[in-house]
Parts: C-alpha cells; structure tokens; sequence
C-alpha cells in the first residue's frame, strides 16, 4: 500500500474514532439526563383542594369543593365525597422513580398529545398534570407537572382517573345489622318479626326471632331470617336509573305503592360501646308493565328499589327482587316438623296401622339412645327419618286421606311438653301433616315412607 493510500485510511480512521466518541459522549450526556429520583414531586393536602378536572377519552369532568363536593355540569348529581378525596390522596405524595431534566422532544413520551390533563386548584396555586405514554419496559407512565421536567411514577394516575360520572355518584348503601331489633315486612302479608333473646317460647335453643301470627308469637327459623338479612345487607345498589326522583318518577317505576317496604330496626353500638338506635328502610316493586308469569325466570324479571327518601332509584336484578320478596312467614319460618333437637326428645309414641309402639330416648356417651321395650336399638334410621320431616309447602287444607302414621313426641323440658304430628295420605307425591290438630304443610310421601319403614325395621326386628 502506498504511502497515500495508507495516510488517507489513517484519516478514515481517525474521522470514524471521533464520531463514536462523540456519539458516545452524546449517549452519556443523555444518560446523565435521566436520574434515579425517589423525589416527591406533589404534596397537596386533600382538604385544602379547591377544584378538581380532567379531560380524558373525549370526555371532561369538573369538580367544585366548598362545604363539599359538588359537579359543575349538574348541581344535583350527589357525589361520592370520599370517592373524591380517595382520587386526591394520590397527589398527596406523589413520588417519581425517575426524572428527565430538560428534554428536548417532550413527543417521544406521549406529552405533545397526552391521554389525560388533570388540573387542580389549591390555595392561589393551580396544578396542571399532564399523562404521556405508558413505559411498557419500565411498567410506569411518563408524566409532566409542568416544571420543564419528565418524570416516571410508579403509581399510574390514570388507573384513579379512567372513570365516568356514573362512578362517583354517592350511592345509598345498606347498614350492617349489628344487631335487629325488630324487621317489618309490608307487603302482600305484613309481618312483624321481633329479637327476642330469652323467653320467646320456643322449644329450640337457637330461636331468637319471632313472628305476631293470629295473635300469637310464632318462633322463626334463626338461619331462614339471618339469611333474609344478609340478602338485604349485600344488595347491589349500583345501577342507578336517576338521581332526581320524583313523584312521577316513583310512578313510573312502581315505587309510589310499592309491592314491599322492608323496616329493620337495629341498635348501632360504636368502639367505646355507645348503642345508638338506627332505621332502615327499603322500598321494592317489579315493572309495572311486567306481567307476573307462573314459570317466570329470574333473569326476566325487572325490578326496582329506593332507600328511605332518597331520591336515587335503583333496578335490582330478577334474583334479588325474588329473595327479597320471599318476606312472608311461611318464609321464614321452621320447614321442620319436629319442634326440637332430638337430644330434647324424651320419648315417642306411634301409631302405625292400628298398632301403637312407644320408644324411649336419653342421653348416652355417643349420643342419643334409643330404646324399644326396654332394649336398645339402632337409632339411625329412626333418627334421620324424625329430622328430615320437612314442609314441601305450607297449607291450612284439611285432611281428607288417610291416616299413613302418627306420632306424640315428649319432650324433655319445663313442664315436660308434647307434640302431636299425623301425617295423611294427599296425593302420590304428598301427605298432608297436621301439627297439633292444625292442617300444617304438605310432606314428601317419601319421607313419610321412610319414617314408616324405620318404625317396622325396629318393631319387627324386636
């Protein structure tokens, strides 16, 4: 290679050398550019937030806070106040993971076009917070507050802020019943169903609730009536038809003369054990141009529900509508024949064809024994058959059929009380069961052959 040839690669070289060095200094100039930051770079105190906005997927929202939260676009929307202060709280300390001190292109992170401006007023100050692109790489979003700087936050406001109005309405709520009082169902019958702890007259233990029926107090099954609470406690009230009702409105949708009004009276006791007396009250009612059909699903049924005054209307779901109107007695009341806890159970008389047997029960060191002329038998059958009679259905019909069997349970308590159960022949699917001379409710045939088949596996064994 010739002398020039080699002195020209020389300057190639050279001229190559410069450029990556240049470009290498360049590359950790930018880098320099963009430091590890951990700096909080908002603190605004929630409560002395004045006003709050946003633009964001084509829609605007403004918010004004004096003496409370109130929209700008409709001074009658009630909104969530906590719901607000919850969005707030992110600027209380928002922290950057890193920032990029005096970019030159702002576009190359979304902030030439952001996806969402939120402005807020505090004091004399106005913040403006710009949302660029999100960093799949780093799993932030870039952001601007407007102070010449990037920043990458870990915390993504837009998960606070991609929200609609319908999502900051200050929806009703129901209550947890710390403990009821009484509850008052008015609607095709009207029941009134009153706590009582001790005294209530019943033979089980566990019976607290009971109904005012024909004069009388009649004890409710606890789980059936917990479980009519629970129903009412977790009742979605989220999809709102209006926030402004009307007696028109109430019309429209029923609620004028609903088909049931829900009373639960409830003592509210507080961390230092101050009991305060509470009351809700719920309104429900289907469509009124909905026909009821016998074989109606609930996914076809439309209903709706308002909290004491408000004037928020709400449409519930079909299964909702259909457990809360499950508000009568034989709703809520015991589906057992048998009165009490077998362990309660002294004796039991039967009458079975024409013949009477009589078995005796105590207490033994694996539970109940049972005994058939002075000999102890197996209980199981005997036992399972008693428990799972059951009402299919409840009636006041009188007996016409035959007697299938019969039975008087003594009972081991105060007083030393009896029960008498005849189950009747109905139809091949039924036996009607009368409760102390009282036509009570319809029993699977089933079960009554099964009770009538325990009795001969231990009378003819003996």
């Amino acid at each position: 290679m010739n002398r020039s040839k080699r002195l020209g690669l020389l300057a190639g070289l050279l001229v190559a050398a410069i450029v990556v060095t240049f470009g290498v200094s360049r590359y950790q100039t930018w880098q320099e550019d963009i430091k590890n930051s951990g700096e909080v770079i908002l603190a605004l105190s929630v409560e002395d937030v004045q006003t709050l906005s946003w633009d964001y997927d084509g829609e605007s929202l403004a918010f004004t806070n004096a003496d409370g939260w109130s929209y700008d676009g409709d001074q009658a929307f009630p909104v969530d106040g906590d719901r607000m202060d919850s969005m707030l709280s992110l600027f209380e300390n928002l922290t950057a993971a890193f920032v990029i001190e005096s970019p030159e292109d702002v576009s190359q992170y979304g902030l030439d076009d952001p996806v969402c401006t939120i402005e807020l007023t505090s004091g004399d100050a106005i913040y403006t917070v710009t949302l660029g692109d999100y960093s799949t790489m780093d799993s932030q979003r870039y952001l601007s507050i407007g102070d010449g700087n990037v920043y990458l936050v870990e915390t993504d406001p837009l998960d606070t802020f991609d929200v609609a109005l319908s999502d900051l309405i200050d929806h009703d709520t129901v209550p947890y019943f710390q403990q009821v009082t009484q509850l008052t169902l008015e609607g095709e019958e009207t029941l009134q169903v009153d706590y009582v702890a001790e005294g209530g007259g019943s033979y089980r233990a566990e019976d607290v609730y009971y109904a005012q029926v024909d004069g009388a107090q009649a004890p409710l099954d606890t789980d059936r009536v917990d479980n009519y609470l629970a129903d009412l406690e977790y009742l979605g009230l989220t999809d709102y038809l209006t926030y402004t009702a009307d007696e028109g409105d109430l019309a429209a949708y029923g609620l004028d003369h609903p088909e049931l009004r829900v009373t639960v009276d409830y003592t509210e006791t507080d961390e230092e054990g101050n009991e305060t007396a509470q009351t809700f009250t719920l309104a429900v009612s289907r469509d009124p141009a909905q026909e009821p059909a016998a074989d109606e699903e609930a996914e076809d049924i439309t209903a709706y529900a308002r909290v004491g005054e408000s004037k928020l209307i709400y449409q519930i779901s079909g299964a909702d509508y259909q457990a809360l109107m499950a508000a009568g007695y034989d709703d809520l009341r015991h589906t057992e024949l048998l009165p009490a806890s077998l362990e309660d159970l002294s004796q039991v008389d039967v009458t079975l064809d024409g013949a009477n047997y009589t078995f005796t029960l105590a207490e033994g060191e694996e539970g109940v024994e049972l005994s058939y002329q002075d000999q102890a038998v197996e209980t199981t059958d005997l036992q399972t058959a008693l428990e799972t009679l059951a009402a299919d259905s409840f009636t006041d019909e009188e007996p016409t059929g035959v007697e299938e069997v019969a039975l008087t349970v003594h009972l081991d308590l105060e007083d030393q009380p009896t029960v008498s159960i005849a189950l009747y022949r109905y139809d091949g699917s039924s036996c009607l069961a009368v409760v102390d001379g009282q036509p009570t409710a319809l029993v699977a045939r089933s079960a009554v052959v099964d009770l009538v088949e325990a009795v001969n596996a231990i009378v003819l064994d003996g």
